[in-house]
């Protein structure tokens, strides 16, 4: 018998049976989900009966130029710090300009990053760069496990050869890599997780815990108000920390300095590694992709460079009343995008879970001119506009709030996480709207690289 062509169509004919009959299937998965604590404050992640399926082709194909994305962004924000023209650019606030000055040691700028990406069978487009602290490994290896275990996968197993990712141990790996870098002296460092304690993602740190300890690595999780600097060390729950893996993020630092005084006071006298660290947030901001689409700005970039960045990124700049280029041809920016509304997206720089986005195609003239007009008022920070780019959708089981399942034409967010710049895995993200992200209420299904057997 010839092995299937289509891994989605393969697998849905072996779910059905499955789910058609009763409802125990997905009372079982949806347990399973909550004992992994596969939970997003109090909804499960994954709403959805079937993973992504990539190719071995596809998995090349982004491999290459996801990791040519990270290295540009190191290679921007470490030019930045020693241009003010170029570091003008990224539209960082005050605060944050501060906070990426600090000298801070050896190491890269993002030890953990990702791209948020369409992949389509003839082309990969980002949408924006994650440089400052990812959620979602430790729940998204975990979901593979799950996944791994149905029953249908086991039949599954029978035609394809399936392939997941490792991705707590190769984040281990790159944390510790900082470590050193840095000046650290032990493969096993004390590590601290840090955020705030009602963040809907500590049941993540809790995960990513268990299994950096299984690995050999002492982990606490704390608050970041309750970190203690004595001008020597850096303490968390009575223990000396030596690594934090921060997902505090450097907006929240900014606006609570009071409660996170500890721990930028800690980093500031260097006596504690810290990753990312806050050097992040220059390629981290959306104006990072105006950065590399903009002409004058091509000399940062070999010939290659700009051939990827033209065919994968799209045009981007940040909203101002100024004259600029698109391809080539001279426009002035405000009318062309009045003009090309739905072809474009106005966004903040810097924000998160698809705050404040705005798709043109989704809004009429008047709301789209109003928003170029917050756009270009803003005193606190930068908009972006971005060109539309193709998107992917797919039809996926969806578990209904009554626990039934249908077939549901969902929009696919796929993104590569990297890991010290080196490709570790997918975040994978559906959505019935245009905006895909679990903060906006989306969900997620973890990838398999899969290749039909002979």
């Amino acid at each position: 018998m010839a092995s299937p062509k289509d891994p989605a169509e393969h697998w849905h004919a072996l779910l059905k049976p499955y789910v058609a009959s009763s409802r125990e299937f997905t009372e079982k998965f949806y347990a399973t989900l909550r004992a992994h604590k596969l939970t997003f404050g109090n909804r499960v992640h994954c709403p959805f009966l079937r993973p992504f399926f990539l190719s071995p082709e596809d998995e090349q194909r982004v491999r290459t130029v996801a990791e040519k994305m990270a290295e540009l962004g190191e290679r921007v924000a470490a030019a930045a710090l020693s241009d003010p023209a170029l570091f003008k650019q990224l539209r960082l606030r005050e605060g944050e300009e501060r906070l990426a000055r600090m000298h801070t040691g050896f190491g890269p700028a993002s030890t953990a990053s990702r791209l948020d990406a369409f992949l389509l069978p003839d082309s990969l487009k980002f949408a924006e760069y994650n440089g400052e602290s990812p959620a979602g490994s430790g729940y998204t290896e975990t979901l593979s496990e799950v996944f791994r275990d149905l029953p249908v996968m086991k039949e599954f197993a029978r035609s394809f050869e399936i392939h997941s990712y490792p991705l707590s141990a190769k984040l281990l790996d790159a944390l510790i890599a900082t470590y050193l870098d840095w000046g650290g002296d032990s493969k096993r460092p004390q590590m601290l997780i840090t955020d705030w304690r009602e963040v809907p993602t500590w049941s993540e740190f809790e995960i990513l815990k268990a299994r950096f300890e299984k690995m050999g690595v002492p982990v606490e999780i704390a608050d970041p108000r309750d970190l203690v600097f004595d001008g020597k060390t850096l303490s968390a729950n009575g223990k000396k920390i030596d690594l934090v893996y921060r997902r505090v993020l450097i907006n929240d630092i900014l606006a609570r300095p009071a409660e996170c005084k500890a721990l930028v006071d800690a980093y500031q006298a260097n006596v504690v590694c810290v990753a990312n660290n806050f050097r992040c947030k220059i390629p981290h901001v959306k104006a990072f992709f105006a950065v590399l689409t903009d002409e004058k700005n091509g000399g940062i970039f070999s010939f290659d460079e700009r051939e990827m960045i033209k065919k994968h990124v799209p045009w981007t700049r940040v909203m101002a009343d100024v004259q600029t280029a698109h391809y080539g041809e001279h426009i002035e920016l405000l009318a062309y995008v009045r003009r090309e509304r739905e072809r474009m997206v106005l966004k903040p720089s810097d924000e998160y879970g698809g705050t404040g986005v705005t798709l043109g195609w989704e809004t009429n003239e008047a709301a789209w001119d109003a928003a170029i007009e917050k756009a270009i008022s803003t005193k606190d920070g930068a908009w972006i506009v971005q060109e539309r780019i193709p998107i992917r959708r797919e039809v996926y089981p969806w578990v209904k709030p009554d626990g039934n399942v249908e077939f549901r034409d969902m929009l696919v967010d796929f993104a590569p996480y990297l890991f010290r710049g080196k490709l570790a895995g997918f975040l994978t993200r559906l959505s019935a709207t245009g905006l895909a992200n679990v903060t906006s209420g989306g969900g997620q299904v973890p990838a398999f690289r899969v290749c039909a057997k002979n």
